[in-house]
């Protein structure tokens, strides 16, 4: 009996590591990949994000990121933060329409942005390295997604490429990062004037009753006029003597 209750602990404990392998040991690797932060911002505005970028290697440090910028959504405005022991380079492409950035039309776009690591300042193994970057005025999109490269000084290369995935699905194994855009929020109006302007029609009325008032007071005058016009003729006949026959 006592070896069965062994037996079974064992069996019990071997379960539980093989689950606890598989819900966290697979979880570290696909949460390490590169990401942008934050994750949000506002079409039409100007944000400022930061490329996060953790080493998974255990031997090796990250000594290139190359971010590509969407061809679908280009960016007039991209500016670089400097990070200390690593030079930055930018390209451009052609852009078909022009953008308008402040009343001018660029013809031109940022499409690839490229860090590279100087000495010893590659991100070395367990440590991360953000790399931020201004961008804007940010286009009429849902999303924009950053295929990224990340190279190690062993020569091994992270494809960071794969794009989004339907909600529910399970996440790819090399997942872009990727910057969700919401709409600009409606500018507030002012309130409506609560005072009703006067239609046409409503002067026509305002004119023909105004007339209406007029000849009732004029009516009304002339029957007093005629009433005092009657008493001062009867009270003239009461005292004027009646002639005999």
């Amino acid at each position: 009996m006592t070896r069965f209750r062994r037996t079974a602990t064992a069996a019990a404990a071997l379960a539980f590591t093989a689950a606890a392998t598989a819900v966290l040991g697979f979880a570290g690797p696909a949460s390490a990949h590169v990401t942008v932060n934050p994750k949000e911002a506002t079409q039409g505005g100007y944000a400022r994000v930061a490329f996060r970028v953790p080493n998974e290697s255990d031997t090796a440090s990250t000594t290139k990121l190359e971010v590509v910028l969407p061809e679908n959504a280009p960016v007039g405005s991209v500016s670089t933060m400097p990070v200390p022991g690593w030079t930055v380079a930018t390209e451009k492409r052609k852009v078909d329409p022009p953008i308008e950035v402040h009343g001018s039309q660029l013809t031109e776009a940022v499409s690839k942005i490229t860090w590279t690591a100087t000495g010893d300042a590659g991100v070395k193994p367990g440590q991360f390295q953000e790399f931020p970057v201004s961008l804007g005025p940010l286009p009429q999109v849902d999303t924009m997604i950053f295929k990224t490269l990340q190279t190690y000084s062993d020569g091994n290369i992270s494809r960071w490429i794969d794009e989004p995935v339907a909600a529910g699905a399970e996440e790819p194994e090399h997942p872009a990062p990727v910057l969700t855009l919401a709409a600009a929020a409606a500018p507030s109006g002012s309130a409506a004037p609560s005072a009703a302007v006067a239609s046409p029609d409503d002067d026509d009325d305002d004119d023909g009753n105004g007339l209406a008032v007029g000849l009732g007071v004029a009516g009304l005058a002339a029957g007093l006029a005629g009433l005092v016009l009657g008493g001062l003729a009867f009270t003239r006949t009461r005292r004027e003597p009646v002639a005999k026959a």
